[in-house]
């Protein structure tokens, strides 16, 4: 503080700053821990390496040159996370989809319009555990994220030909967990 009591430009700067980062945080926090939720396919863990992708971007964001790529940096650094997780421990967590907290709704949703999507993103979660961890992998980063080929490939560090294999797979076993949940519910008619 300064003589007069008045806070300093260097003050005034750092809180700025901190404001910018926890700012940037609360924007992005629901959409990196689905990200890596879908990757890690576990509560806890998701939550652990949304907090380590959020410490990695803040120590790094020297790095990022162009403001308005923020959330493409971002996404990458968590699926890194995620994807590195997953080589260390050997493993993949599962863990039921019940036990995702939901999100609060958006107040001009109707409860009915809350429970179609509970049960849509529920469905789509289902088609997703009847994938390998390498195609699930590729498939989110490619289609919900929407990197290129080549990134994929990067992240997941194998070649473009083999990204394109994994997501065609995905793609195929996703459809027929459609077709035959669609044949199931017109049984049941």
């Amino acid at each position: 503080m300064s003589d007069l009591g008045a806070p300093s430009e260097l003050e005034a700067s750092q809180r700025a700053a901190q404001e910018l980062q926890n700012r940037f945080v609360s924007d992005n926090l629901r959409r990196i821990f689905l990200l890596i939720y879908r990757i890690v396919q576990n509560v806890a863990d998701a939550q652990d390496l949304t907090q380590e992708a959020f410490i990695k971007a803040l120590q790094r964001q020297e790095q990022l040159k162009d403001a308005e790529k923020a959330a493409h940096w971002l996404s990458r650094i968590a699926s890194n996370t995620a994807i590195d997780f997953l080589r260390r421990s050997g493993r993949v967590n599962f863990c039921e989809i019940d036990s995702l907290v939901e999100p609060l709704s958006e107040p001009s949703e109707s409860p009915e319009q809350a429970v179609l999507r509970s049960e849509h993103r529920a469905y789509l979660e289902e088609g997703l555990t009847f994938l390998t961890e390498r195609e699930r992998t590729a498939l989110l980063l490619r289609d919900v994220e929407g990197l290129g080929a080549d990134e994929v490939a990067e992240q997941m560090n194998c070649s473009k030909a083999t990204v394109r294999s994994h997501i065609a797979n995905a793609r195929i076993k996703f459809r027929r967990y459609m077709e035959r949940s669609r044949r199931q519910s017109g049984r049941k008619k």
